[in-house]
């Protein structure tokens, strides 16, 4: 599985342990960027991932912020993306299960590199349940046309 990854300056930090955590489990890994913590814009390096899964190019993306909202929004900005902001296990279970989330925002003022490496293993290993929550995703994608 080939996944996107990106930050900005906020959680450029953290997406270099989870991006080294996904090549030691042997991921292909994409980075995105941001390369440093020098201060920088979080649309251009969440919507250059974002893009990356859209394009089918990356079956799964994280993105990384401070809080994990404002990269996270402007990844949903590229149509078909799903980009879920998760701070537990749970939630990104939840968000895989019901919303066929293809991208994980986090943010790295609230998950520790541990949490993260949890969040996002079961993030990636957890499997769209389909059924009744296939009409609300379609809903969802709906809304892009």
């Amino acid at each position: 599985m080939n996944i996107s990854i990106a930050s900005d300056h906020g959680g450029f930090a953290l997406k270099e342990r989870v991006s080294q955590y996904l090549k030691d489990k042997g991921y292909e890994v994409t980075d995105c960027g941001t390369y440093s913590s020098d201060s920088c814009d979080y649309p251009d390096f969440g919507a250059k991932a974002a893009r990356l899964v859209s394009e089918g190019k990356c079956q799964r993306g994280i993105v990384i912020c401070t809080t994990g909202i404002g990269i996270g929004i402007a990844a949903n900005k590229i149509k078909g993306v799903r980009c879920a902001l998760c701070l537990n296990t749970d939630m990104a279970s939840m968000t895989r299960k019901h919303n066929d989330a293809n991208m994980l925002a986090m943010g790295a003022k609230y998950v520790t590199a541990q949490q993260a490496f949890e969040i996002t293993d079961v993030f990636l290993s957890t499997d769209f349940e389909g059924g009744r929550h296939s009409k609300r995703v379609d809903k969802l994608m709906d809304l892009e046309r």
